[in-house]
């Protein structure tokens, strides 16, 4: 995630000095008081850690700097990168979330004279669906919805899921669009949300007779509808077309859960509407569906914001098996790791659950995506025959051709020679590798103990100076020329105060961040106290310049000293000479 930060902030999609606005105008304090109880404690805040369990608080915001620290999990960053952590949101997504809250326009905006009418255009059909997924959710309990709350309640739904989900009911003789506009909303912006149809000068309801399920996107807005019809009419599920608020390749159905549920190792993905709402009435959490499209690349990144894999849990038909394979095409596409639910007997997950119950759900297994694949080739041969063999194992040699994991690949090796009676050694063959023993000799590896490949030993007090000396520096309280970037003699460290003496600031540093180790060490530095008046800066950054000198002139007097004895004569008195240098040079420091 952290190489996306730099990839789109260094590719100049976002200006420095916009972001600089944003970063002031959102208000760390503000955004993350929103999720967090805060405390001030000087020109800090503290609270519980959000991305952790604790119970004293070790999470602490500061207010000068714009930025967030936990001295127990080493979590840190920006107001973006706050937004992106709680949101699960790339980089983008966060700047544009951030912006929209502000009602700022994008960089590519903010020329676009036609921008603010589409923002309000959105907000429009975000309130219009609002307001008609509330009528809907009243019709259900009223005469009018008996026969859709009875459908609901005949497939085992509770009173408590339906109003977790904000279930509804289109009656057969609507009156929503009608409602809506005694409320104020006007027919072009019902046409536009996908609520309202005219055909032939004649406007109506866009769902009838239909059980109704609100699309929910993270931050609570109402994207859409998906409604279920009652009886025979066609189609079964009729969901909202795209609209300027509503793309179904981007969404899932139960985001907004998703953001909730905290900590989650997989999101298990289904078909249908109703395999989400029967798992959560089963204490199943995590659980999203696609919006009646097959997965996207878009979806699949999504659901990875949430959790690190996403299990498919699709139906036991061969509707549904086909659409698995498509799925792991795509989410391996997109690097999200993923395995496969099987329920027996051909049944979708909400049938399975109802039928079996919680426990025999927790018993299933969830299988790889390699050996899916290797099951689903299984079942187009005929393995009495020596022939249907053969090519069974051809297909799975071009299957774990893709493996790369060795320990991973002898195990489904070791299993397709006893299925097929195939050597593995002919397996491996198959699949374009050589049997252990059977490699072209290499040239010797380069030893990892050389010395130039060692990392360079340091002091633990020069880093404790240099670090301090870079918070210091990122008050911006500093006079000029005080700190120069020849003080640091760690790269890193002297680029770093190279950023901040060109005007860098320390939310824009946290961003640009290679890696998630990285990104730890400057959060460190920057929650180094700092809490002094101006004087009592100088006097830091005194201190830690005096000791990086002489650590500095101790190295190099060390140096000296030790290359002494094996000088000529003619070099050694020289060199004695700049000994004596340095050493009077260190009196200065003592």
């Amino acid at each position: 995630m952290n190489k996306e930060w730099v990839k789109e902030t260094m590719a100049g999609r976002f200006p420095s000095q916009w972001l600089d606005e944003l970063r002031a105008r959102a208000d760390i304090v503000s955004v993350v008081g929103s999720y967090v109880t805060l405390k001030k404690n000087g020109h800090r805040y503290v609270g519980l850690c959000p991305f952790h369990n604790e119970k004293s608080p070790s999470f602490h915001v500061d207010e000068q700097k714009q930025l967030y620290h936990c001295f127990g999990c080493k979590a840190g960053g920006s107001v973006i990168q706050f937004v992106m952590e709680m949101e699960h949101l790339s980089f983008p997504e966060a700047v544009a979330h951030l912006a929209e809250q502000l009602h700022m326009p994008l960089p590519e905006m903010q020329h676009d004279p036609a921008y603010e009418q589409r923002r309000s255009l959105k907000e429009r059909i975000f309130l219009a669906n609002k307001a008609a997924a509330r009528l809907y959710h009243q019709h259900l309990w009223q005469p009018e919805g008996e026969s859709i709350l009875s459908y609901l309640k005949n497939r085992g739904l509770s009173d408590a899921v339906i109003r977790r989900f904000g279930i509804g009911a289109a009656p057969e003789r609507p009156n929503i669009c009608k409602t809506l506009m005694d409320e104020g909303f006007t027919e072009d912006e019902l046409r536009q949300a996908g609520l309202m149809l005219t055909r032939d000068g004649r406007s109506f309801d866009m769902f009838r007779n239909r059980a109704m399920f609100p699309i929910i996107d993270a931050y609570g807005n109402v994207l859409g509808f998906g409604g279920r019809a009652m009886g025979d009419a066609k189609p079964k599920y009729l969901n909202t077309s795209d609209t300027p608020a509503f793309n179904k390749r981007l969404g899932v159905f139960a985001a907004n859960l998703l953001r909730k549920a905290r900590g989650l190792k997989r999101v298990i993905l289904v078909e249908g509407y109703m395999d989400v709402v029967a798992l959560s009435q089963y204490g199943i959490e995590g659980v999203a569906a696609t919006l009646g499209t097959a997965l996207t690349p878009e979806q699949a990144r999504l659901l990875n914001r949430f959790a690190p894999q996403v299990l498919l849990a699709y139906d036991g038909d061969s509707a549904g098996q086909n659409a698995i394979l498509r799925g792991l095409d795509v989410l391996e596409e997109a690097n999200v790791p993923a395995r496969v639910l099987v329920f027996p007997g051909g049944l979708d997950p909400d049938e399975f659950i109802r039928q079996e119950g919680i426990e025999a759900f927790h018993q299933l297994k969830p299988v790889s995506a390699v050996e899916y694949r290797m099951q689903r080739e299984k079942e187009k041969y005929d393995m009495s025959l020596e022939e249907g063999r053969v090519q069974y194992a051809k297909a799975c040699a071009d299957i774990l051709r893709k493996v790369r994991e060795p320990v991973e690949l002898d195990s489904h090796l070791k299993r397709l020679a006893l299925e097929t009676g195939i050597e593995k050694t002919v397996l491996m063959e198959q699949i374009g590798l050589r049997p252990a023993g059977q490699h072209t000799p290499s040239a010797p590896r380069e030893t990892f103990t050389r010395k130039a490949n060692r990392p360079r030993a340091t002091d633990p007090q020069t880093d404790q100076a240099a670090h301090t000396l870079l918070a210091v520096l990122a008050t911006g309280r500093l006079p000029k020329d005080i700190v120069t970037p020849e003080e640091f003699e760690d790269e890193h460290l002297r680029a770093l105060c190279e950023a901040l003496l060109g005007g860098s600031s320390p939310a824009a540093l946290m961003e640009q961040q290679p890696d998630d180790q990285s990104r730890a060490a400057l959060s460190g530095i920057m929650a180094i106290d700092t809490r002094v008046d101006d004087e009592g800066l100088r006097k830091m950054a005194g201190d830690c310049l005096n000791k990086l000198r002489r650590q500095r002139l101790e190295a190099e007097l060390q140096r000296v000293e030790a290359s002494l004895p094996t000088l000529p004569e003619a070099e050694r008195a020289k060199e004695t000479y700049r000994a004596f240098l340095l050493t009077e040079q260190l009196k200065q420091f003592k």
